[in-house]
C-alpha cells in the first residue's frame, strides 16, 4: 500500500487528505494506519517528521464519525508541550473539516475559562498536556469515563519530563476497554512497562531506526573554543543558505544568544519553557513564514517544533543525554529532504562527544575550522565613577567670647 488512495478511509477524509495534497504514504503512515482503523492497538516507533500524526489523527476521525453526537469526550490525545498539542490540533482540524468532529485543547499557558467552554460545547476530542489535564480532572471540570480512544504522542519525552505519576493517574479514570496507540520517535525502557500494562495484543510498528538519527541528515562536528562559538555560527549562517534551528542548553543561554545575533543583524529569536504561549506561538510562527532566520530552543521546546523545510540544526552546547540528539538533528531531514545537523564542542567536551557516538551508534564527522573565526569580545563591566562631594569647612557657632587659636607648645 502506497497511496492515500488505497486505505479504507472515508470518502469525507480522502478529499480532506487530497485537498492538503497528500498523496503517497509514508512508511509509518503505510503500517499504521490500517490496523488502526481496525481498532487494534499500537506502538509505534518512526524518525521524527516521518508523518506520525496523520497516522493517528485519521483513524481517530473516522472512529468518531460512528459515535453519537452528545456523547462527550471519545478520544484523548496526550502530548508532551504545548505547542506539539496546538500543532496536533491544527492537523485534526483540517482533517476533520466536514465531519462535525470537534478538538479540544487543553494545555497550560492558555486561557482556562476558553478550554473548558470547548469541551462544554461538544468536543469529542481533547488534545492535551498531562499537567494541564489532570488539574481538570483533580477538580471534576472534566470526565474520561467515556473515552473509547487513548494516543499517547511522544511518550517517551513525557516520561523523560516526570509525567509518569500523572499518565497513569489519568489511564486510572478512563474505561480499561479501550484502544490505546503509542506513536514515538523511540520507545526506551522506562516506557515499555506502561506498555505492557495498557496496551492488548498490540502490533508493533518499527520504521527505520529509531535509536540513531535519519539517514537523510549530514553530522557534522566542529571542536571550538567556547569563545568562538558565536563567531563560527556567524560563519555558518554567510556561507550557508536556508533557516537554522539552533539549541542552547538553558533558557538564560537561549535569551543571550538570540540577542547576540539580532545584535550582528541576524534576525533571531528565543523559544524556551520561560515565554508565555503566545510568545511561543508568535516565535514559531515567524520561523515557520520566514521573519526570523534563526530560531534558539532549549531542549523543552524542542518536541513541540514541527517545522517544515529547517535546513540546518546547530547543537551550540551539547544536549544533556544522547537520545536529545535524536530528537535535535530530527528537526532537519524531515519528509525525504536531505538537511545538516552540526555539532560544537569545546576540548574539555570530548568525552561528551565520544559517548553521543557510542550510544547512538555514529560518527560525526569533523571539520576544521575556517581561519579567522573571531573570539567573542568580553565587554567589560562599565565603570562608574564617584566623585567625592567637595568638603566644604564645617562651621561650628559658638555662643562663647571669641578667643584666638593657641598653639601650645608640649610640656611633657
Amino acid at each position: 500500500m502506497k497511496t492515500f488512495s488505497e486505505l479504507s478511509l472515508s470518502a469525507l477524509l480522502k478529499s480532506n487528505v487530497a485537498r492538503q495534497n497528500f498523496t503517497q504514504l509514508t512508511p509509518v503512515q503505510a503500517l499504521a494506519i490500517e490496523p488502526a482503523l481496525a481498532g487494534r492497538d499500537l506502538v509505534a516507533t518512526a524518525e521524527t517528521g516521518t508523518g506520525k500524526t496523520l497516522a493517528f489523527v485519521l483513524p481517530v476521525i473516522q472512529a468518531l464519525a460512528k459515535e453519537p453526537a452528545g456523547a462527550g469526550i471519545r478520544a484523548l490525545i496526550l502530548s508532551p508541550t504545548r505547542e506539539l498539542a496546538i500543532q496536533i490540533g491544527e492537523v485534526f482540524d483540517t482533517m476533520a473539516t466536514g465531519s462535525g468532529i470537534r478538538a479540544a485543547i487543553v494545555v497550560g499557558g492558555l486561557s482556562e475559562s476558553a478550554q473548558l467552554n470547548a469541551i462544554r460545547r461538544g468536543a469529542q476530542v481533547a488534545i492535551a498536556t498531562p499537567g494541564r489535564l489532570y488539574d481538570f480532572l483533580s477538580r471534576s471540570l472534566v470526565k474520561l469515563g467515556g473515552i473509547r480512544i487513548l494516543v499517547l504522542d511522544e511518550a517517551d519525552r513525557m516520561l523523560d519530563m516526570g509525567f509518569l505519576p500523572t499518565i497513569k493517574r489519568i489511564m486510572a479514570a478512563m474505561p480499561a476497554a479501550r484502544q490505546t496507540m503509542f506513536f514515538s520517535a523511540t520507545i526506551e525502557s522506562s516506557v515499555k512497562h506502561l506498555v505492557a500494562a495498557h496496551v492488548r495484543d498490540a502490533v508493533r510498528i518499527e520504521c527505520g531506526s529509531a535509536t540513531k538519527p535519519s539517514g537523510q541528515v549530514d553530522l557534522h562536528f566542529y571542536e571550538v573554543e567556547q569563545d568562538r562559538k558565536l563567531g563560527l555560527l556567524e560563519s555558518m549562517l554567510v556561507q550557508e543558505r536556508g533557516s537554522f534551528l539552533v539549541f542552547a542548553r538553558t533558557k538564560h543561554g537561549a535569551d543571550k544568544l538570540s540577542k547576540k545575533l539580532a545584535h550582528g543583524g541576524v534576525k533571531s529569536v528565543a523559544i524556551h519553557g520561560n515565554r508565555s504561549q503566545n510568545q511561543r506561538n508568535q516565535a514559531l510562527r515567524g520561523f515557520q513564514e520566514g521573519q526570523y532566520r534563526v530560531l534558539v530552543a532549549t531542549d523543552v521546546a524542542a518536541r513541540g517544533i514541527h517545522v517544515e523545510g529547517i535546513s540546518h540544526v546547530v547543537n551550540y552546547d551539547l544536549p544533556q543525554v544522547p537520545e536529545d540528539f535524536i530528537h535535535r538533528v530530527g528537526r532537519t531531514g524531515r519528509a525525504g529532504a536531505r538537511g545538516t545537523a552540526t555539532t560544537f564542542g569545546t576540548r574539555s567536551e570530548r568525552a561528551e562527544v565520544g559517548r553521543i557516538e557510542r550510544t547512538l551508534s555514529i560518527r560525526l564527522k569533523r571539520l576544521d575550522l575556517a581561519p579567522g573565526i573571531p573570539r567573542e569580545e568580553k565587554r567589560a563591566a562599565p565603570v562608574v565613577a564617584i566623585h567625592p562631594a567637595s568638603r566644604q569647612p564645617r562651621q561650628v557657632r559658638s555662643f562663647g567670647p571669641r578667643r584666638p587659636l593657641r598653639r601650645f607648645a608640649s610640656a611633657w
